[in-house]
């Protein structure tokens, strides 16, 4: 049975429509916090780098880093 770890760091977003926008980066580095999150968020929002179909990014919704654990039972 082998099996396979994956990190990924989640940043939701409200659009200008009010939906939810998720950005997902692979692999982030170990030592982040959320403070240093935010301050990209927020760097994202203000320098409007963004468009979707729901207009621009207005605000932080939430941030989690999600660590996946897959085991591939059939060989």
């Amino acid at each position: 049975m082998a099996s396979t770890t994956k990190k990924v760091l989640r940043m939701t977003f409200n659009n200008a429509a009010g939906s939810a926008v998720t950005i997902t980066l692979p692999q982030p580095k170990e030592d982040l916090t959320a403070a240093g999150i935010e301050a990209v968020m927020d760097q994202i929002i203000a320098k409007n780098i963004f468009l979707t179909a729901g207009g621009e990014l207005i605000s932080k919704r939430d941030v989690k880093i999600v660590d996946t654990t897959t085991n591939d039972l059939f060989d």
